[in-house]
């Protein structure tokens, strides 16, 4: 038995004004997910637990079917683990975003402009971690360089500031009231008051502001935590498995898994990432002995946080047309059963550009098992409507997996 998910970052969303009442789910064009409706159950299933910030990091554990009250110690070390840094207990990660912010002459005046300096290229956001390692790293401080707008900086010996927003929290709001205020929060503070002096002048950002793009001009923390550890997948599902994305934060927790990390050259987060190259590593895993290959597609997500109905439509039909498509024509060719499972990890709808914790729309296919469908297309209404609830990722894997 092979398995197979599909997950689609944030694909969720509420109804638009904007697109005639309906959600990109409803407007895209996705003929392979929805031909598997009418033979398979589809439902609703609470990803994020209630009271915890839906995250795509406790979304996407439970997914994979981890109860984050026994493993979940933040989203920064699940992204160190994927950039290759080795915590100690004593360690406190944050992810150090790369964003763009207004250019008030004081700090606290200025506004939000885009949580991702306009997707910076990895290229030019590592030469600018570089120079701010150079200038703001001690030894109790140090920044490491990860991909695009993510990175990461470690404390030794640090506390939990507990007062960190996400800067996609608060795209086009002014940052004063978001601004942390505990004792180590005053550390972060007083770090990206420095990175502004620092990146200001960097050649990376006049060139970027000549070419008519975004520059990056100033770090923002969030996300903080300490060392983690998850339980081997294998021990904990009997099977292998192996984890496909583009972002630190699914590769660690594939690391951290002891899954195999595939690298498809060409995968950047986002709409114009390599969905044909993905589909391609899945089937090539498949054939090579992996059981369980989980998928994961951030463009959806970013479209969201980006308020970009359009290209979270066209997101939604590459993740269609160019990944569940070619992965269920070699699964019915090489006539081995098989199970397949599409969902979000959370609903990140236009209208707010950030998650929610809303229960998400999942379908699960198997092979040997038709089913009567309540559904012929794949929606968050039709989800709602089949009467199907799942409490929690850990028992839509179960579910899933049969166990």
């Amino acid at each position: 038995m092979k398995y197979v998910v599909i997950l689609g970052d944030g694909m969720a969303d509420y109804r638009q004004p904007s697109l005639n009442g309906k959600t990109p789910l409803m407007l895209a064009k996705k003929p392979n997910i929805d031909s598997l409706c009418p033979i398979s159950e589809i439902g609703l299933c609470k990803t994020v637990p209630c009271g915890v910030k839906p995250g795509s990091d406790v979304a996407n554990l439970s997914v994979l079917g981890y109860d984050i009250k026994e493993c979940y110690t933040g989203r920064s070390p699940l992204e160190a683990a994927s950039i290759g840094i080795s915590l100690k207990d004593t360690d406190v990660t944050a992810r150090a975003n790369l964003v763009t912010l207004t250019e008030e002459e004081v700090f606290e005046d200025k506004t939000m402009v885009d949580y991702s300096a306009g997707e910076i290229s990895t290229e030019e956001a590592k030469a600018l971690i570089e120079t701010l390692a150079k200038e703001l790293n001690t030894s109790a401080l140090k920044l490491y360089a990860g991909i695009s707008y993510r990175h990461c900086l470690v404390v030794d010996n640090g506390t939990i500031a507990g007062d960190l927003t996400p800067p996609h929290d608060i795209t086009g709001k002014a940052i004063k009231g978001h601004l942390p205020t505990s004792a180590q929060g005053q550390i972060y503070l007083d770090l990206m008051k420095k990175s502004v002096q620092i990146l200001k002048d960097h050649p990376v950002n006049i060139a970027r502001v000549k070419a008519g793009k975004r520059p990056a001009n100033s770090l923002w923390f969030w996300g903080e935590g300490t060392k983690p550890s998850l339980q081997n997948f294998y021990e904990r599902y009997g099977i292998k498995g192996a984890m496909i994305s583009a972002v630190d934060l699914l590769k660690g927790i594939g690391k951290l898994a002891d899954m195999s990390v595939i690298e498809v050259e060409g995968a950047t987060g986002n709409y114009d990432t390599n969905f044909t190259g993905k589909a391609n590593a899945c089937i090539d895993a498949l054939k090579n002995g992996v059981d369980y290959v989980y998928i994961h597609m951030e463009a959806p997500d970013e479209c969201g946080h980006h308020g970009d109905a359009e290209k979270k439509i066209y997101s939604i039909e590459q993740i269609d047309e160019k990944v569940v498509g070619p992965i269920l024509s070699y699964l019915r060719e090489s006539k081995e059963d098989f199970a397949m499972l599409i969902c979000p990890d959370h609903p990140t709808p236009i209208s707010i550009m950030t998650h929610c914790a809303d229960p998400v729309p999942y379908v699960i296919y198997k092979s040997n098992k038709k089913v009567n469908g309540t559904a012929n297309t794949y929606t968050e209404e039709q989800a709602e409507n089949s009467g199907n609830f799942i409490e929690s990722g850990v028992m839509l894997m179960q579910k899933f997996l049969e166990k």
